[in-house]
């Protein structure tokens, strides 16, 4: 896909509307999170005719081989 000011002005578009929306505040620390986040929303989007289930089957394919690990509430750290 050729690179358009439009791709990139649809880009920021969404990225704006979920921060300002959704997040509120993003802390620099997981700015890339949200970044990779909105990336796969704009690439995956039903413009490009992906539907729901084609979106959260490419979404499943991404979490394959990670484990997610939580800490004990005694493990935590008191702040």
């Amino acid at each position: 896909m050729p690179a358009h000011s439009h791709s990139v002005e649809g880009y920021f578009s969404i990225l704006r509307r979920g921060i300002n929306g959704t997040y509120h505040h993003v802390r620099e620390a997981h700015l890339k999170r949200y970044l990779a986040e909105f990336y796969f929303r704009y690439t995956y989007r039903m413009k490009l005719g992906y539907t729901d289930g084609m979106r959260a089957d490419k979404a499943m394919q991404g979490i394959v081989g990670k484990r997610l690990i939580y800490r004990r509430p005694s493990e935590a750290e008191v702040a």
